[in-house]
């Protein structure tokens, strides 16, 4: 409870502000605060799972520097050849790490979007604009977490038979799961065509139709849009000062940042966390004064 209630607006534009910096910044500090923010909230969002899915993906970070530096060549800092002979160098190193902490940072951001976002929201927000785009991400994000059961569903049911995904030697692992992937594409192209048949009958497809909408722009949202602006303003600043930027090629030279922007930076991506923080604290405080 918290953010996910807040107006379906603020919560695109904070996601897309976030996801946007992850994509474009350059600079370690301010993208490891991104990255550590990014950890902490779908911990808070998703729970034990994904404290395995996020330290799963700290080893992918360094296998993925260590790929980079190996097949891309430039920097002046040779660490070591590889089996083929090419030089390692820090810079491609280091790069190499920065992109895999983008690419983990954005994972993370992306878990906390589906946590939040539901079909209604997304309805809400792109209906009047598009109603085919806003069916089709609807319908996209509901089945994502029933293909997933049902894939566990049908996995179980075919262990009965010894036929699981992880039964019997490679080869029958391998028939195993053909067999579950066919049964699964089956149910999903089923399952789709039953939702469009049920929103065709409801007149989804007709012009001029009008939808009931619980979503309300209240104090809550003002406030956080007030300070949300006020973090995106210190961002644009280091932006436009160069201090998100960093250069590795030839030589890496790290780029000074300002303790303010970081700050700012960091109560940007902390805002949805400490607003639910927030929101349990009063609701303990209420419950103990009955």
């Amino acid at each position: 409870m918290g953010f996910e209630r807040c107006h379906p607006a603020v919560n695109l534009i904070y996601f897309a502000a976030v996801v946007a910096s992850m994509i474009t910044f350059q600079q370690p500090v301010f993208l490891t605060v991104s990255f550590l923010c990014a950890f902490a909230y779908s911990i808070k969002r998703n729970g034990w799972k994904a404290v395995a899915f996020n330290l799963c993906l700290l080893p992918l970070i360094a296998a993925f520097a260590l790929y980079y530096s190996s097949y891309t060549h430039f920097g002046v800092t040779v660490l070591r050849q590889n089996m083929v002979g090419n030089n390692m160098t820090l810079e491609s190193l280091v790069y190499g790490a920065v992109l895999g902490v983008i690419g983990a940072g954005i994972c993370m951001w992306f878990s906390c979007v589906f946590s939040v976002f539901t079909t209604d929201k997304v309805v809400y927000l792109f209906g009047k604009v598009s109603p085919r785009l806003s069916l089709f991400l609807a319908v996209a994000l509901r089945m994502i977490p029933r293909i997933k059961k049902e894939a566990k569903r049908i996995n179980m049911a075919q262990q009965g038979i010894g036929r699981g995904a992880n039964q019997g030697n490679l080869w029958q692992r391998f028939r195993n799961s053909l067999r579950i992937f066919s049964m699964l594409i089956t149910w999903t192209i089923d399952s789709l065509t039953i939702a469009s048949e049920s929103m065709r009958s409801r007149g989804s497809s007709l012009r001029g139709r009008k939808a009931f909408s619980i979503y309300r722009f209240d104090n809550r949202d003002r406030l956080f849009v007030i300070g949300l602006f006020l973090c995106l303003t210190l961002t644009m600043m280091a932006m436009l000062l160069g201090q998100t930027d960093m250069v590795y090629d030839p030589k890496i030279i790290w780029t000074q940042v300002n303790p303010l922007f970081c700050i700012g930076y960091g109560v940007l991506c902390l805002m949805p966390f400490g607003l639910e923080l927030w929101t349990e604290y009063r609701f303990q405080k209420a419950r103990r004064s009955i």
